[in-house]
């Protein structure tokens, strides 16, 4: 496969994942207002995706042998810690400040690339996040609910971090005659996330009925079965396989820039779907979004670190609560 095609291949699949992932909110909001803790919710949300890819996870049963460090990190950061980070800092500091800082991640992919791995960074890709963060800032209406805590700060800032984890460790491909199939690490990282969020959520204490009644969305009954399908199956497990697999066909940096249509795609989608009204700079912000994630996807890609399993070898070069993509 042609390094262009695994470019396209690599954007769309970003796309796709961006989408997934910005599609939860507004199934998850239904749950929330029905009476289920956002806690809850992405609990049912993670364990629900280990049990489907629980067959996965057998068939690669001998990754957590070679590669322990990287299951339990991808389940720790990329599954736990993200969520786990975000909900805490939600509960010191407004919504819009905890998403912003959470998707300063791209920003922070672009400085782990540059001084910790050593590598360059495209003039592309930085603007690319410099106006992806800045649209961001519209999308989410910063200035609405701004106020310092440091505490609070300090844990969004936390689940950043875990975020660039998510990014970081999608992109490990293992060693050239030894690729690791990105379809093994999800499926053992949800059953690690899983694991820990158990204990954090104590479901247990959850409120079973509301999963076997009904929601509102947008004026009309839904089954609250259908929204938590859609949430372990779409909006977990279709989001994290393509957005694994995107990182891995272009670079973190880019699909890090492009995962900001998250909070985009969730705006629009709440628009559409939940009657929220969209305001000016909301719009103006998106199409900033889109502005800089076309500039940074132009950027060029960088060579991989090993191929993707199940997929042809490159020849030269080879994205929770109610408001939260993916958290």
């Amino acid at each position: 496969m042609h390094a262009s095609q695994v470019r396209s291949a690599g954007l769309g699949l970003a796309l796709v994942s961006a989408f997934a992932f910005g599609g939860s909110g507004v199934a998850a909001k239904p749950l929330i207002e029905a009476g289920l803790d956002p806690l809850h919710v992405v609990w049912l949300r993670v364990t629900g995706a280990a049990l489907v890819m629980l067959p996965v996870a057998w068939r690669h049963r001998d990754l957590p042998r070679r590669k322990p460090a990287l299951l339990a990190g991808f389940g720790l950061l990329a599954v736990a810690g993200v969520q786990a980070f975000y909900f805490a800092a939600l509960s010191r500091i407004p919504v819009g400040v905890a998403l912003l800082i959470e998707y300063l991640a791209p920003a922070l992919v672009l400085g782990w690339v540059r001084f910790v791995q050593r590598r360059p960074v495209t003039r592309a890709a930085a603007l690319g996040v410099v106006l992806a963060v800045a649209g961001l800032a519209c999308v989410v209406e910063v200035w609405a609910g701004l106020r310092f805590d440091v505490l609070g700060l300090a844990l969004a800032l936390g689940a950043a971090c875990c975020q660039v984890g998510y990014f970081v460790l999608s992109d490990q491909g293992g060693d050239e005659d030894r690729p690791v199939d990105p379809m093994g690490v999800i499926a053992y990282g949800l059953l690690v996330g899983a694991a820990v969020l158990t204990v954090v959520a104590r479901p247990w204490s959850m409120d079973w009925r509301v999963v076997a009644g009904g929601a509102d969305l947008g004026g009309a009954s839904v089954p609250a079965g259908l929204l938590l399908g859609w949430i372990v199956l779409v909006a977990t497990v279709l989001a994290y396989v393509t957005g694994v697999v995107s990182v891995r066909r272009l670079s973190p940096q880019v699909a890090g820039v492009v995962a900001c249509l998250e909070a985009v795609i969730a705006t629009v989608l709440a628009w559409v779907l939940l009657g929220e009204h969209l305001t000016a700079p909301q719009v103006a912000g998106g199409a900033l979004v889109l502005v800089g994630a076309f500039i940074a996807q132009s950027s060029t890609p960088k060579a991989p670190s090993g191929p993707v399993a199940g997929s042809d070898p490159l020849p030269d070069a080879r994205a929770l609560s109610a408001d939260s993509p993916r958290g």
